[in-house]
């Protein structure tokens, strides 16, 4: 092959970014030392990586597969998965009902500590009285 173009190598690899992605990664590995499985014909490394896509030498899923693995920074390792425990169930405490003297008025209607409209919520905010100033903090 005198001159490997993209077209040769298309039918291949479908995407032309990918490709050149692979080819690439593949010319990375050569300069690093792997071994070339067509002749070098006094190529440099990115063209011998595109004609070895393109005669189909080296599988471009496998090539795909070991860059993107070259990518990882974290590789999840399979460990055996360990046994889930539920927690205990608690049971819910109940809440208690306000206690009145003789003096004081019992309101009309059940008090619920846990459960306020936002309207009593607003009511409840504006008549609190701001703490008075001191030296101390």
């Amino acid at each position: 092959m005198a001159r490997v173009t993209v077209e040769d190598c298309i039918d291949k690899v479908d995407n032309r970014f990918e490709l050149v992605l692979l080819a690439g990664h593949r010319a990375r590995q050569i300069s690093s030392g792997g071994q070339i499985t067509v002749p070098r014909d006094n190529d440099k490394n990115p063209v011998v990586a595109l004609r070895e896509i393109a005669e189909e030498t080296l599988s471009p899923e496998d090539l795909k597969e070991d860059l993107i693995h070259s990518l990882q920074k974290h590789v999840e390792v399979d460990e055996p998965e360990q046994e889930v425990v539920e927690a205990p169930v608690i049971p819910e405490m109940p809440v208690a009902a306000p206690v009145f003297t003789e003096s004081e008025d019992k309101p009309e209607s059940d008090v619920k500590f846990d459960r306020l409209s936002e309207d009593e919520l607003l009511a409840g905010i504006e008549g609190l009285v701001p703490p008075e100033k001191s030296d101390d903090y």
